[in-house]
């Protein structure tokens, strides 16, 4: 259990306090104490590992499946012994383009808080370290980390969207450019985009019911004091719903505008090649009619017949050309 056990301690009226090294012991101790509750929290821990938790903080089978088998929605589950919430933390590679979620459990009892950490992007040593220095939150109990955990999430949340929005801008501008830039790539970065728009929405959007529960009243093992504070994460995160929606619906215009962009520049092309084809059949025509040596074509004989030809033909190519050139196709 070592290996997985990233922190494990005892926290006492808003307080961490030395509590024993076995994790057992440590929650007998928070419990007969009265004003405490255990924090414990485990990195990827494997089926067995966790077997000596869910034995001893009396957790459901259902989400203790959940907690090993990663890959959840976003949800807030009730069981009799514990509350089960499951959160997707998001990170955004600026310069690769990619938003990794990670996924974070949380299982808050009478006394206790167990948190389950798969992937990376985990918020939870900040959010430690935050906790540890706000006593007055800490006296909240178990719920206070419950918040903590989820207010720093959904931070996460707006500040991707942040970096997002201004890559997009950046991606807007190119395909708006007025000489259109290197357009050969465009659309795929368009799409790329946005897959990874619909990635975050899948860490975003399924987490408005379970909060929205948290600001209620009714729920077990969450104190009534902190539902102003769960509002707030509320709140925090329709921004950051509306921002990813925002995102969303900004990628479908950019990529609709740049295929109406490539429509129109592919019309250009067929239209400057059909004018140049146009120009190009009329002195072929001419040549074709006196090509075909006919005995009784008069003006074979005149000496004037052949620059009068080619002047035929440059006057007929030069018409064309001032006509293309008014429609703009040229």
């Amino acid at each position: 259990m070592s290996r997985v056990i990233v922190d494990c301690a005892i926290y006492r009226d808003g307080h961490r306090t030395e509590g024993p090294a076995d994790f057992s012991d440590a929650l007998d101790q928070a419990r007969a104490d009265g004003n405490s509750f255990l924090w414990i929290g485990l990195h990827e821990p494997t089926e067995k590992e966790f077997e000596l938790v869910t034995s001893e903080f009396g957790l459901h089978p259902l989400a203790v499946e959940d907690a090993l088998h990663a890959h959840q929605r976003p949800k807030l589950e009730v069981y009799d012994d514990s509350l089960f919430m499951v959160l997707k933390p998001v990170v955004y590679d600026d310069e690769a383009d990619t938003v990794t979620t990670g996924e974070l459990m949380l299982f808050v009892g009478d006394s206790f808080v167990v948190t389950v950490r798969h992937g990376e992007g985990s918020p939870l040593a900040r959010v430690r370290k935050r906790l540890e220095q706000d006593p007055e939150l800490l006296c909240h109990g178990a719920t206070a980390v419950l918040y903590a955990v989820s207010d720093e999430v959904v931070d996460q949340y707006t500040e991707v969207a942040a970096l997002l929005q201004a890559d997009l801008d950046e991606l807007e501008a190119e395909v708006f450019a007025p000489l259109g830039g290197d357009t050969k790539h465009t659309a795929s970065r368009i799409y790329s985009f946005k897959r990874q728009v619909v990635e975050f929405r899948r860490a975003t959007i399924p987490l408005t019911e379970p909060v929205a529960r948290l600001a209620s009243a009714g729920l077990p093992f969450v104190d009534d004091r902190s539902r102003p504070f769960f509002r707030d994460v509320s709140d925090h995160l329709a921004r950051a719903n509306e921002s990813v929606e925002g995102l969303d619906r900004l990628l479908t215009d950019i990529l609709s505008a740049h295929l109406a962009q490539m429509g129109v520049q592919q019309n250009d092309d067929m239209r400057k090649i059909s004018a140049w084809a146009a120009m190009a059949a009329v002195p072929t025509m001419v040549a074709g009619v006196y090509g075909m040596n006919f005995d009784h074509m008069w003006e074979l004989r005149q000496p004037w017949g052949y620059p009068a030809v080619v002047v035929l033909m440059v006057s007929l190519v030069f018409w064309l050309y001032r006509m293309f050139k008014r429609r703009g196709w040229l």
